[in-house]
This record gives C-alpha cells, structure tokens and sequence, in this order.
C-alpha cells in the first residue's frame, strides 16, 4: 500500500492506472476509521482494480462551535487497517495542499435546494463544504466509482446531485449502514458516548423502526408521528435536533403519490450528535 500525501504523485498514479486500464475505486473518509467505513473499502475491492482511500479533516464541514479541534485523529490505526483490506493508495494530503489560497478565498460548490434542508438547515454551511471537498477529490482522483455510506443519507443524495449537474463521468454508490449488535449506527462520533450513554444510544434506531412500522400499518399524519416521536427521543434521554419524513429521491416533503419514503433523525446524546434514517417503502 502507498501512502501519497502530495497531488502531483497521485496524479502520476492516476495516468499509470489510466493506461494500464484500470478502474478505479474511491472511498473519502475523514479518518477514525470504523467498521462502517471498511465495508465502504470492501465494496470498492469488489467493483474495481484500484482502490484509493483518503484520510482528511475538512475544515469546511465544521460551524464555529463544532468539533474539528477535538475530532479523533487515528492515522497510524486507519492506516494499518486499510492496509489489512488491500487498498493501493491512502490519499493524506494536507490543508495547505487542498486549500492552497486558504479558507476565506476558497471557491466552492454548492447544490442548491437540498443543501439547506433538513440537517442543512442545522449545520448552515456544512454541506457546501462537504461538496466543494468532495468535488476536489473527485478532480484530483478522477475514480470511475465512488463509495459513500447511507447513514449519511442527505450527503449521499447530495453528492448524487452534484455528480449529474456537473457531468462528472462516474458512478456514486450508497453503501446501507453498518451497525452495532444493538442497531447503533457507526459512526467516529460515538467515541464521545459515555458508558451510560452508550447503552441508551440504541435507542434511536428502536424509535425509527417504530416510526417504519406506524407509517407501513397505515399512518399518514407524518407531522403527528414526527411531533410523537420528538416527545418520545426527549423521554428516551436525547435532546432532538430533527426528525423529517421525506421523499426518498428528492427530500421533499412527501405527496400522496410518494411511494419510497425516508425518515431521517438527529438527536444530541451528551457530547455526541448521532444521525439515523430508516427507508420506507410503502409498495411492500
């Protein structure tokens, strides 16, 4: 496994496996490694000849009161790991690499409408800089296929979004979720989870699943079951940022002729902000 941290020697990577015929896979990542993220790798290995990972903490994806100084940094540990899956590259560039004329002079790219709803509406900015972070590794990379969890679920229909509207030529992959023996998703920020908290966590995705169920016997009243279950994450120990029923595709509030539907869910937890969906599919 090589591990490259300077954009000239990816791209004469790039142009050898180009020649060679190579597809190529990408997984970005922002380091701390799970077992959510390996499947994303898995997934890779099993679609392409080259597998490149890169490990960036994005400034951009982080409010004035967020978490970037206290974000778990575990190179040597992700690099052992995805070393053990086989990887070919690990991408480590740095913020000077990747924001050359800094923060404030940095051109972004934004995906307008879905960007600002649901958890974009909580975290204004965050979106725009996932995209523009995601958009220059895609320059830089240049995979023919790219791998992004689903718990994740807006940023997925995002990056999908952004893709087609600006005619990049390759294919996005939702990976479903990787969870605890509980149903906890994964995720680096359930290392902020106390003891206590860790055993009530699994809480959230009891509460989706619960939502599934109501909607799939019947229930249309979306805002009742919403305002339900915020009263219920509040009895359950979490401090609820949203919960949102939407379209599957395009997150829109649903229409009666919605047929593929998606609850999405955030909840504070102590220090940790934890995110869940569950996908509904009312054909079944």
């Amino acid at each position: 496994m090589q591990v490259i941290d300077q954009i000239l020697t990816l791209r004469e990577a790039r142009r050898r496996w180009q020649v060679e015929g190579k597809t190529i896979g990408f997984v970005p990542t922002m380091g701390n490694l799970h077992h959510g993220h390996l499947k994303l790798v898995k997934e890779a290995k099993q679609k392409c000849d080259i597998v490149v990972a890169s490990i960036f903490v994005n400034p951009l994806q982080f409010g004035p009161d967020e978490d970037l100084a206290s974000y778990p940094r575990t190179l040597e540990h992700d690099l052992a790991a995805l070393e053990s899956l086989g990887v070919d590259v690990v991408f480590t560039p740095s913020v000077h690499d990747i924001y050359p004329r800094g923060l404030e002079q940095q051109t972004f790219v934004e995906v307008p409408g879905i960007s600002y709803m649901i958890c974009g509406a909580s975290r204004p900015g965050h979106f725009r800089g996932m995209t523009t972070i995601v958009c220059k590794l895609f320059n830089m990379v240049q995979p023919n296929h790219a791998f992004f969890g689903e718990k994740d679920y807006q940023q997925l229909q995002i990056v999908k979004a952004m893709v087609t509207d600006l005619s990049m030529n390759l294919t996005v992959h939702g990976v479903p979720t990787v969870r605890e023996a509980d149903g906890l998703a994964m995720s680096s920020r359930n290392n902020y989870l106390t003891t206590e908290e860790r055993e009530m966590a699994p809480r959230l995705y009891k509460l989706l699943r619960e939502m599934a169920d109501l909607i799939h016997l019947g229930r249309r009243d979306y805002s009742k079951i919403i305002s339900e279950y915020k009263q219920k994450l509040v009895e359950a120990g979490f401090s609820p940022d949203y919960i949102e029923i939407r379209a599957a595709d395009s997150l829109l509030h649903p229409s009666h002729e919605d047929e593929q539907l998606v609850i999405l869910i955030a909840a504070f937890l102590g220090k940790a902000r934890l995110i869940d969906n569950i996908r509904v599919d009312l054909e079944d």
